[in-house]
């Protein structure tokens, strides 16, 4: 059937036929005409999830466990089991995903597609790099199993390839150990961007999880002042140290119509000046230097899921995440855009600032790479929104750096194509029958 889809960035709107995967050894469902492309949970921001008068293979019902090594943490799933089902099953026995992005309600085939980091990307690189196997089902029918061992071009095109190499049907990766589902926590207050890349530095020493909040509008001697989020999973020395009978959060027991956004909110309600009260407020709550405290896994790691569908803050016309990495030694890039954001007129309700490390993702197209990466979220306020992202995208350009394809929604074929030179490699091992509206949209020819 026909239905209309939306990205979670709401932009943009396309129609497309939906058919649901429901075992791992179906044949795919092809017809003379239609492309196809895998779907999961839909949390992308732009059209990487999309298939604007295509075929989507919902894959969520390729959710079931099939294997777990209580020894070593190797599990093996299906592509369509959500990262919230496997933290739910296996943290309570003392295990944890080896990386994790900004929210649980991704699948596995998602992750790889996508090639997601997280808040230990110096320590764990992407979530690619954890893969051990998967099987790969090609439009001719044929069933690949690739690793970094057996039919590695693959396996290297289908990590961050976007979903367009075939259907990911089942996929293995190590979980990681843990002693308590809390995390040590460190808040820091930081005045401007030196302190952040000094925090940083420190920090990445010390902590295995680091990421910061930058306050987007603030200028002069404060720009990029914000708050610094680092932390570690309990060690086993510091159980001992926790209140008994720790409780998750209170929200996360409540239910879902609790927890949900009920409504859109007007286009007006985000703008400069409630953006910059609202920064203002969330730096000056913190009103001693470092805070220091045990936490649940949930509201570090994800903060955003305890409301549901929070979307709807950017009301009905949706909104653009922004993200893009520039290479360490340029400090002053990132200086410039946040300069050039604040006088815009525009503004981000959420600006992330985080550092990547030195490791290297096997994914021809994973967008992380040693640098500085900045996350932002623009709510669409008609052409002014893109000519400001575009300028950025010059901007990014210029410094040697790229944009994160998972999150975009309006990138032109010059950029793309500059921002990954590879792309063209990359293309090799697309299965012809594999198709999104971002894929064709940064790769239509450029006039």
């Amino acid at each position: 059937m026909t239905q209309q889809f939306e990205s979670w960035g709401r932009f943009p709107r396309v129609s497309q036929t939906v058919k649901t995967i429901r075992w791992r050894h179906e044949i795919l469902p092809l017809d003379n005409k239609s492309n196809i492309l895998p779907y999961g949970l839909g949390r992308s921001y732009g059209d990487v999830c999309l298939n604007d008068n295509g075929l989507l293979l919902h894959t969520r019902q390729l959710n079931r466990f099939i294997s777990f090594d209580e020894d070593t943490g190797l599990l093996r799933c299906e592509a369509g089991v959500s990262f919230a089902e496997i933290l739910q099953h296996f943290v309570p026995r003392g295990w944890f995903l080896p990386t994790t992005p900004g929210t649980k309600y991704v699948t596995v085939g998602g992750a790889i597609a996508n090639d997601v980091h997280g808040k230990n990307h110096h320590r764990a690189g992407t979530f690619g790099q954890h893969i051990t196997q998967f099987e790969l089902v090609t439009s001719d029918g044929q069933r690949h199993i690739c690793s970094p061992q057996n039919k590695t071009e693959y396996y290297n095109a289908t990590i961050g390839g976007l979903g367009l190499t075939g259907l990911i049907t089942w996929a293995e990766f190590h979980l990681r150990p843990i002693h308590h589902r809390a995390i040590h926590q460190q808040m820091v207050k930081f005045a401007n961007l030196e302190d952040f890349f000094q925090l940083s530095a420190e920090s990445d020493e010390k902590y295995e999880y680091t990421m910061a909040w930058v306050d987007c509008l603030a200028q002069g001697d404060n720009v990029g002042r914000g708050i610094f989020f680092r932390g570690n999973h309990v060690a086993k020395d510091q159980v001992k140290e926790l209140i008994p009978n720790w409780q998750p959060p209170l929200v996360q027991k409540l239910p879902e119509v609790l927890r949900t956004m009920p409504i859109n909110l007007p286009s007006f309600a985000l703008n400069s000046l409630t953006v910059k009260a609202f920064n203002f407020l969330l730096y000056h709550k913190q009103r001693i230097p470092i805070i220091e405290e045990f936490v649940d896994y949930e509201p570090f790691f994800y903060p955003l899921d305890s409301i549901l569908e929070w979307k709807r803050l950017y009301g009905t016309n949706g909104f653009l995440q922004y993200q893009f990495v520039v290479p360490y030694e340029d400090h002053q890039v990132i200086r410039k855009i946040l300069q050039t954001i604040a006088k815009s007129g525009l503004s981000s309700f959420l600006a992330v600032l985080k550092t990547f490390g030195e490791l290297e993702s096997p994914g021809l197209l994973s967008f992380p790479r040693k640098g500085v990466t900045l996350a932002l979220d623009f709510p669409i306020k008609g052409e002014k929104t893109f000519l400001l992202l575009e300028q950025l995208d010059d901007m990014v350009q210029e410094a040697g750096g790229a944009v994160y394809p998972c999150k975009d929604a309006r990138l032109s074929p010059r950029h793309f194509k500059a921002y990954y030179p590879q792309w063209e490699e990359f293309a090799q091992y697309t299965d012809s029958r594999f198709s999104s509206s971002f894929w064709r949209r940064v790769t239509r020819n450029v006039t």
